[in-house]
């Protein structure tokens, strides 16, 4: 007994010593209990899209941006949405993201966009990512951020902050477990090898909504300029909460000295939502009072049948089209400004 006794204890210092050296519990920039859902994923999704079978693998890297690993220093350029931009069910090379960055590699430029979306962010989350996520990057100091929301404006105000836009648990105890994971060494490599021989299996096949088009009308900027024209009472306060929010993002912007790119958002169809609509309008009034980038996509993109598979998410097929669409426009401003990228 005395043997295997001092054998654990042996091998129980050996842990204590591993975990002191190779662990992050020492480290500044530890996630703390931060972020550990978003972190080293690597899921086996199947999906069907339109009657067309998908069969991919969904990773969020060990600093919790969707897709492969990466250098810190190395990146230059972010991308911030929700699901909407998360697009968890989608190929990540179908994806907004992922095909931005094949447009770019198909025609010998030399700028990548990184996905730090995560599902039901608003721009609450926005924020918070820039107070608890992105300080804990070592080395990481992106020059653009790129910005595409609206969507999940309309409900930001009756979901808890917990729920999608500050990724800590609520329970204490939750965030102690929480804290282990992301510091341990030795979780670390378990985790490692877990994905890598036995992922997790994700099935989606009940994406599209049979019901979704029926009676489709699209509704274009335009004609939402005039069915938006006398704005509910109720949304005057959404508003208002709407303009503090982006001033407080202001201070973020300038805080950490980056070149926001704001993007405007539709649903399936189109603007037919009032707070959508003037989400988007309070966007384009805090960017041409701050002198920053916009793409106006609500006015300048027209969605058609089965571009969605629910209200808010696109299909490969929707997404390919607002890729297409911001495309020039995203070329346009960074080519503009790579100086300030190669810096």
């Amino acid at each position: 007994m005395r043997i295997i006794f001092y054998n654990f204890l042996i091998f129980l210092i050996f842990l204590l010593i591993a975990e002191g050296v190779f662990g992050y519990w020492f480290s500044k920039e530890n996630f703390g209990s931060y972020m550990r859902k978003e972190r080293n994923k690597n899921w086996k999704t199947e999906v069907d899209f339109n009657n067309k079978k998908y069969s991919f693998f969904y990773k969020r890297n060990f600093y919790g941006f969707r897709g492969e690993e990466f250098e810190p220093k190395d990146v230059k350029i972010i991308f911030e949405g929700g699901s909407t931009g998360n697009q968890r069910f989608t190929p990540e090379h179908l994806t907004i993201v992922g095909l931005l960055n094949k447009k770019f590699s198909l025609e010998n430029i030399d700028l990548k966009i990184f996905n730090a979306s995560t599902d039901g962010k608003s721009l609450r989350g926005y924020i918070n990512d820039f107070l608890y996520w992105f300080p804990n990057i070592k080395n990481f100091k992106p020059k653009y951020v790129i910005f595409y929301l609206g969507i999940n404006e309309r409900f930001a105000e009756e979901i808890k902050e917990e729920t999608y836009d500050l990724h800590f648990q609520e329970k204490k105890i939750d965030r102690i477990k929480d804290y282990i994971k992301n510091n341990s060494f030795i979780y670390e490599k378990f985790i490692f090898i877990k994905n890598k021989y036995s992922p997790k299996n994700t099935n989606a096949y009940l994406l599209d909504n049979k019901n979704l088009y029926d009676q489709f009308t699209y509704i274009d900027y335009e004609t939402a300029n005039k069915l938006h024209k006398n704005i509910l009472d109720e949304n005057y306060d959404f508003i208002k909460k709407s303009r503090i929010k982006l001033s407080v993002l202001k201070k973020i912007i300038v805080k950490n000295d980056i070149v926001p790119i704001f993007i405007t958002q539709v649903l399936f169809d189109g603007l037919k939502d009032q707070k959508l609509f003037l989400f988007n309008e309070e966007i384009k009034k805090f960017v041409i009072e701050n002198d920053y980038y916009i793409v106006n996509l609500d006015e300048v993109i027209n969605m058609e049948k089965y571009d969605y598979y629910d209200e808010m998410h696109t299909t490969p097929k929707g997404s390919e089209k607002i890729a297409n669409t911001i495309y020039p426009f995203l070329k346009d401003i960074l080519i503009d400004k790579k100086e300030i990228y190669n810096n």
